[in-house]
């Protein structure tokens, strides 16, 4: 079992910038492809950005150019540093994590972290 603890969201005003980060517990799992998504008040759960272990980026059209995704295989960590945020990417923030055992493949996900942007 992956446990994924996520930390760094809080209030920003629109064009600040804030940095999620998010630290896979981990035994003997493998951790593979970890990313972001959001889930604005009301709506549905999308995709922000995945980052293989060949730090291989994969972004949502909507943060392209402000967001970056990056990660420390070493220790497990993902980050999310946004930039020039807007009122429209205030959401819970929930990190995700593919990872490997026993020949199969799982899905973890964080408690997640709430980001809001103040116009």
């Amino acid at each position: 079992q992956v446990t994924l603890v996520e930390s760094g969201g809080g209030v920003v005003q629109a064009g600040g910038s804030l940095t999620l980060s998010c630290t896979a517990a981990r035994y003997r799992e493998t951790v593979n492809t970890m990313g972001w998504y959001r889930q604005p008040p009301g709506k549905q759960r999308d995709l922000v950005a995945t980052i293989t272990t060949g730090d291989i980026a994969n972004y949502a059209d909507s943060v392209k150019g402000r967001f970056t995704i990056s990660r420390d295989n070493a220790n497990d960590t993902v980050y999310l540093q946004m930039n020039s945020l807007e009122p429209e990417d205030t959401a819970v923030y929930y990190c995700n994590a593919h990872w490997t055992r026993w020949g199969a493949d799982f899905t973890s996900w964080g408690q997640g972290t709430q980001v809001t942007v103040s116009s």
